[in-house]
């Protein structure tokens, strides 16, 4: 891979195009989440059987990550994203067709399979194009991730509004963010393993260093995920505001984490990672307190927005960080996702059962405290570099000889 020299054009081009296989990735999550009471109806379950089912989204992701680097150096970076995109926007049918607990299980074991394979795939690929432009992507790569959730989620709202069936609704969003996922992987870098690189193992323990790595995403999926879950319950419960309130309250959050992505790599470039996310975690700790001490909806509904704003950009530089850290990207970036994949499977339920034993309040004193590990361990975000000796420029004196 090294020998190879990219047009300036090609690398930028590539960017849009991996942006775009964020946005699918996102819309296919969003599209489902707006659909989960219908799939619960449909296979019959209760509260506890439908979050039995649900777990097994983040167990098939974290069993298939380690798989992605293998398949992308047996095939390629582009055939690779191409085949597991498709796998992940078509998977989106599976929930809808289970018609009891044991095939919804199944379903979205696949379902969390395909999703962080292909996860694993676009985010290595985005780190270096990162890396070829010399400037940070990673966070509005990220942010089209969001903007893909809100969308998805957006017209997952209509379609459940209208009371169509999700079977008919999953099977048309698939078939459109198939065809673009597959149309937008045409553009992205054709990476090729050179015959003397050795393919990754099918399944190995994550580096050490992205154990560090992982601590600091860990920290801030699991504000994310509490936030994401309990932000309505607890204005609704605590607060006692109504209902369309407390919807409003989370998208926000939502809103707030998106526009935050979108924006922020001209922080990270101004001030680097690790600044970045000491500030950000700053924000995030001032959030939560705020949530902790609200006696107004509108002080918690700002402790929300804070507590966004503040991890917005974490997971991204996350993942930029593991793939600078190592000789092998998708290695390292598989390990961070598993650990993220995790925090934010055990956040939702740890965050309940703390409520249950205590209060909500003493559930959002815990997001707080690891939201001060973002500033205490940012450290380890700073490994590697973005140097670019890959790219020419297009009046560069060789040119590319592709067309």
């Amino acid at each position: 891979m090294g020998d190879v020299v990219y047009d300036l054009r090609e690398v930028r081009r590539a960017r849009y195009a991996v942006a775009a296989v964020f946005a699918v990735h996102g819309a296919v999550t969003g599209s489902f989440a707006t659909r989960v009471p219908w799939v619960q109806d449909h296979a019959s379950l209760s509260a506890g059987q439908l979050g039995f089912a649900l777990a097994f989204t983040a167990f098939g992701a974290s069993c298939s990550m380690p798989l992605a680097g293998r398949i992308t150096h047996r095939f390629g970076s582009r055939s690779a994203l191409r085949g597991l995109i498709a796998l992940w926007t078509l998977a989106l049918v599976l929930p809808s067709l289970a018609p009891n607990m044991l095939t919804l299980c199944l379903a979205m074991f696949t379902y969390g399979a395909s999703a962080g394979m292909a996860d694993v795939a676009m985010n290595a690929l985005g780190v270096e194009v990162e890396r070829l432009l010399g400037r940070s992507i990673m966070s509005s790569l990220h942010g089209m991730w969001s903007a893909g959730a809100l969308t998805g989620s957006a017209a997952g709202t209509l379609a459940a509004h209208l009371g169509s069936d999700a079977r008919l609704h999953f099977a048309l969003a698939a078939a459109t963010l198939t065809l673009l996922g597959v149309l937008a992987c045409r553009w992205v870098l054709d990476i090729q393993a050179t015959e003397d690189e050795e393919p990754p193992p099918r399944f190995t323990l994550p580096p050490k260093s992205a154990l560090l790595i992982g601590t600091v995403g860990f920290c801030a999926v699991f504000a994310e995920g509490a936030s994401l879950d309990w932000s309505a319950v607890y204005l609704r419960d605590q607060l006692d505001t109504s209902a369309g309130l407390a919807a409003a309250c989370t998208t926000g959050f939502m809103l707030t984490m998106a526009v935050a992505r979108l924006v922020g790599d001209v922080v990270v470039d101004r001030f680097g990672a690790v600044r970045t996310v000491r500030a950000g975690g700053a924000l995030a700790v001032l959030g939560g307190l705020l949530i902790v001490v609200a006696g107004h909806p509108a002080v918690a509904m700002g402790g929300f927005a804070l507590l966004g704003l503040g991890i917005a950009v974490v997971v991204p530089l996350c993942f930029a960080a593991a793939g600078r850290s190592g000789p092998n990207p998708s290695q390292a970036i598989a390990g961070v996702a598993t650990i993220t994949y995790t925090s934010g499977l055990i956040a939702p339920s740890l965050i309940g059962g703390v409520a249950q034993a205590t209060s909500l309040v003493v559930s959002f004193v815990l997001v707080t405290v690891l939201a001060c590990g973002l500033a205490a361990f940012a450290g380890v975000l700073r490994t590697g570099d973005r140097s670019r000796p890959e790219v020419s420029r297009p009046s560069a004196a060789v040119p590319d000889p592709r067309p």
